[in-house]
């Protein structure tokens, strides 16, 4: 459930510090190995590394070029190279932002102000910002050093690790469009710099490379003979070639017809070479392959079974070749032992989800399909101890997974689709799936998008829609189809050529299939109003169920002709409301266009532009109940409106850079459920203060000096015990639970003092009395049930004012005021506290209960208060010693008073020993005994919670009578003595 890693590095001395890129969630670092890890890219513009480079004379320097390098139709650019002089803690953008796509970073060995990148460029156009780049002064200003024409970039750059002024480059022409793919042409080969990049010399077929054009080589320098040089080269037939005199000469090694050496070289052409043996060479494809005889033959060097497929980044330690690191569609794994044995990083959450969709089940769930991973389906909220494990989560359809719809009538079931608009009903609970895609009736070939649209009809929910270019409609999940609509895209024949995609290799996986159907949309409001999108930019809308239809095509302004529709959002306030969200990043125009409708698409207004956010859009979500809430997902992250649309803010509270796919509102428990492109699922808990917000105005809100928003109600549910291990180590993944609590929003103008915040009964008596230090604009605080509590014989006494008292046994189900005090201003709401429903409660009972706790509480106290006279008495003897030292007489009374007071505080708690005992007839074990036999608030009232009860009162009366009797009698004499002595407390100096 990780994702795809695009480059590794790790710090050659201390192989605890590994980074590693990801395509679309950043860059991450771990201290420890690989156990655990933290991102340390989350506040830049862009999220996807395409590589990572440490500084070999300085490990605190770190470079990492954005936009990752193998261009598949998924992936993500960048915007150009950065630098840390801090080891990944800050980070300065050094330009280069338009070459968008950084495969390569080459710092000098010995001079850290000289660094090359290789810079791949943007699949989707021809532009001049690609090519070997050098600069040396550390990033602050670039020279492009390689370059040949726009449609070419750099598919690998390397150096010879004897010889920093020697480079090998290798130029790659392709090209991607929306509908096609081509890799090679002239302009790809490889060139030689031996001047550290300033000149270089290209190799071709008459130094014994192959003849024609060529498309993506991988490149690789065995350290151990530096003159030996590996090149995979992508042409008429894929072979590896090797020179033997540093490059001059080149000859094919690999066998005739090795198909071990890879395949689909345009999304994978990297090779590696031993760092101590020069014939032993890794190639890593859709699984990893490696050479022992200097690259003649391959065989499986990764186990496909244990492993994840798609390989796209490995390290090999330079002094240690036993020491691997291998990135993948999958996540990263580790070797110590030269890929015996694969250590996974399972607490990499750099999911990339297509889409996220929710159940209602209680909790709910969450679920959605990934790239190269599947679709998936876990809680929301997990009502046990712990966070939520991934083994919480279910797989329900592999290869690459989209969109997933459950069957509203019955979670059990539901729709996941694959690539190519694979359909499959599932079933949870006994594992099966039926594939239910249609076939036209006539024989005509279906179009089906990679991610094609699917959806269920919100008043016949029986009833799923999936689109090829036609829309298909089954009223019987799925056994049986009909289609209602006509073709309903362009039907351009120039834009269905995808059999013959690829280049110099066939690519027909189904990519880049056009003219198709990516969004359907039904209104909630109106029985038979859908929307419908596709990849080539018509937007049509029927009323009738499909019997007629109407294209917007060309009614929105500013858009460029046949833009991809990413997403259609039906409006639930208004039926002939809709926001169409455009995506035009595939032809290289990476502006957002987002348009809304009020006419049933009669006009369309666009209302996000490329000075409301950063990065294109992908996703739009308008709150249910508030029409003016709105929020937006980006190539860069998550931003908000709260005036329909007029302004827009990036969200960056607890949120990183990402791209942010797929967003939904859960309509009962109103979290906002946020889909990532590298970054897995997220939920903002509960978005009701926000929509208060907007209803309020902004501007009012902050004019106010306090303001407390609704309170939701709140369940003290009960929590069970996680399953599985117990203890875990670090190197698992825990999802965030959300907190078992109620939440208290509010909001405060400027940040001064505390927050006193008091929870009252039905009676008006208060409960519960907390602080808090509060934060300028809106805060949330939790109140876990507790009321106020009783502090327990031995525990500190509370000194200052505004100290929140120890927590108690848990409130009952009922209803209760919450009141917010901050600098002299008041505001009160109300928050219901309801019951777990999964048991059965008797109300009398736990009345019984609590007036059982109110009892005990009263015993804790008394007892608190007497051993607090005990331990001040003994801190007044303390002081009163020194006040004389040489008064015989006064240190021999103070030493029996002292001796007494221990005397007495034994009898309530034990005396130390050395190892473990238990004495059964100390108060205070007596009372930890009651304590464990009374449990919860909502326990039932035991018979041994009252006869320990009874035992400990009992037992404790004899004992506070000797506290009583010392304190009336010794205490009182000691008293005398000492203030009879006239001591001189304040010494004088006359």
């Amino acid at each position: 459930m990780s994702g795809r890693i695009t480059s590794i590095d790790v710090v050659r001395h201390n192989t605890n510090i590994i980074y590693a890129g990801t395509a679309s969630g950043g860059l991450w670092k771990s201290t420890s190995g690989g156990t655990t890890w933290q991102p340390v890219f989350d506040n830049q513009e862009v999220a996807s590394v395409g590589a990572v480079k440490i500084d070999p004379s300085n490990p605190s320097t770190i470079w990492v070029g954005t936009g990752e390098g193998n261009p598949r139709n998924s992936l993500n650019s960048g915007y150009g190279i950065y630098k840390s002089l801090d080891a990944g803690r800050t980070w300065q953008h050094m330009g280069l932002e338009k070459t968008k796509n950084i495969h390569r970073i080459i710092v000098h060995p010995n001079d850290p102000n000289t660094v090359w990148v290789g810079a791949i460029g943007s699949p989707w156009a021809e532009h001049p910002e690609r090519g070997v780049f050098k600069t040396t002064d550390g990033g602050k200003t670039w020279k492009k050093v390689l370059y040949d024409v726009p449609g070419a970039g750099i598919a690998d750059l390397v150096i010879d690790p004897t010889n920093p002024n020697k480079l090998v480059a290798a130029m790659w022409e392709h090209r991607r469009w929306p509908w096609f793919f081509n890799s090679g042409g002239p302009a790809s080969g490889i060139y030689i710099s031996h001047d550290g990049g300033e000149t270089w010399k290209r190799k071709t077929a008459e130094h014994g490379l192959p003849k024609g054009d060529l498309g993506r080589i991988g490149l690789a320098i065995a350290p151990s003979m530096p003159d030996r040089i590996y090149a995979y080269v992508e042409s008429k037939e894929n072979a590896l070639y090797r020179s033997d005199n540093g490059g001059e000469t080149w000859y094919r090694i690999s066998n005739k017809g090795e198909s071990g050496i890879g395949n689909r070289p345009f999304y994978y052409a990297e090779i590696y070479v031993d760092p101590k043996n020069e014939n032993r060479v890794y190639s890593l494809h859709t699984t990893v392959t490696f050479s022992e005889d200097g690259g003649r033959s391959f065989s499986t060097f990764v186990n496909p079974g244990y492993v994840h497929v798609d390989n796209h980044a490995f390290y090999v330690h330079p002094d240690n070749p036993d020491f691997m690191v291998l990135g993948n569609d999958g996540g990263l794994v580790l070797s110590t032992d030269r890929g015996g044995s694969w250590q996974y990083s399972e607490n990499l959450p750099i999911g990339q989800f297509y889409h996220v969709n929710y159940d209602m089940e209680t909790p709910y769930n969450v679920m959605g399909g990934m790239q190269d991973n599947g679709a998936w389906l876990g809680p929301s909220q997990l009502l046990k101890q712990g966070g939520i494990r991934n083994s919480y989560w279910e797989r329900i359809v592999g290869g690459d997974g989209f969109d997933v719809v459950p069957d509203p009538l019955d979670s059990r079931y539901g729709y996941s689709l694959s690539q190519g608009a694979n359909i499959q009903r599932y079933d949870r609970e006994t594992g099966k799936m039926l594939g239910i895609q249609p076939e036209h009736p006539n024989g005509e070939e279906l179009r089906w998008n990679w991610n094609a649209g699917v959806n269920i009809d919100p008043f016949d929910k029986k009833t799923v829609y999936l689109g090829a270019q036609y829309l298909f409609k089954s009223g019987d999940h799925g056994l049986t189809w009909e289609i209602i609509s006509p073709d309903l895209t362009t039907n351009n024949p120039e834009k269905q050529k995808q059999f013959d995609t690829g280049g110099l290799n066939y690519d027909n996986s189904g990519a880049e299939m056009h003219t198709t159907i990516t969004v359907i949309e039904p209104s909630t409001r109106e029985q038979g109003l859908i929307w419908v999108g596709t990849d080539d930019g018509n937007v049509q809308l029927t009323r009738d169920g499909g019997k007629s239809w109407t294209n917007s095509a060309g009614k929105f302004p500013g858009l460029p002709e046949a833009t991809w529709v990413q997403q259609i959002k039906a409006s639930t306030h208004n039926e002939g409301t809709a926001v169409v969200v455009f995506d035009d990043h595939r032809r290289d125009n990476w502006s957002p266009y987002v348009y809304q409708t009020t006419n049933y698409g009669r006009t369309w207004k666009r209302i996000v532009d490329d000075t409301d956010v950063f990065g294109f859009a992908l996703a739009f979500v308008q709150d249910p109940v508030e029409p003016n809430l709105m929020f937006l997902g980006t190539e860069s992250g998550l931003y908000v409106s709260m005036d329909g649309s007029q302004t827009w803010e990036k969200w960056t509270h607890g949120f990183p850079t990402v791209p942010t796919m797929d967003l939904a509102i859960h309509p009962r428990e109103h979290d906002l459920i946020i889909g990532t492109f590298g970054r897995a699922i997220w939920i903002l808990d509960d978005i009701r203060p926000l929509r208060e917000a907007t209803s309020l105005g902004a501007d009012k809100l902050m004019e106010k000096e306090l303001h407390l928003f609704s309170i939701p109600d709140a369940t003290n549910a009960i929590i069970g015990p996680y399953w599985g291990y117990r203890s875990t180590g670090h190197g698992m993944f825990f999802g965030e639970n959300k907190p078992f609590s109620a939440a208290i929003n509010f909001y405060v103008k400027e940040k001064k003092g505390r927050v006193k915040m008091e929870i009252s009964d039905a009676n008006g008596e208060v409960i519960r009395t907390r602080y808090f230090a509060p934060d300028q604009g809106l805060n949330r605080v939790y109140w876990g049930f507790e009321t106020d509590g009783v502090r327990r014989p031995g525990q500190r006494k509370p000194t200052g004012e505004e100290v929140t008292p120890p927590g108690g046994y848990d409130a009952l189900p009922g209803t209760y005021t919450v009141k917010l005090t901050y600098n002299g201003t008041s505001a009160s709401g109300t928050l219901n506290l309801l019951k777990d429903e999964r048991v059965e409660w008797d109300m009398p009972a736990l009345e019984e209960k609590q007036r059982f706790i109110t009892q005990y509480n009263a015993l804790v106290t008394e007892m608190t208060e007497a051993v607090d006279r005990l331990t001040e008495a003994q801190q007044i003897v303390s002081r009163v010693e020194v006040l004389d030292e040489d008064n015989e007489e006064l240190r021999k009374k103070s030493g029996q008073v002292k001796k007494e007071l221990a005397a007495l505080r034994e009898l309530i708690f034990e005396k130390p020993v050395q190892g473990f005992r238990s004495d059964p007839n100390a108060i205070s074990n007596q009372l930890g005994n009651l304590r464990s036999k009374i449990g919860g608030s909502y326990d039932p009232l035991s018979q041994a919670a009252q006869y320990a009860y009874s035992n400990v009162s009992k037992n404790w009366q004899p004992v506070l009578q000797r506290i009583n009797d010392f304190f009336n009698n010794e205490w009182v004499a000691y008293k005398s003595f000492v203030e009879g002595l006239n001591l001189e407390l304040v010494k004088g100096f006359n």
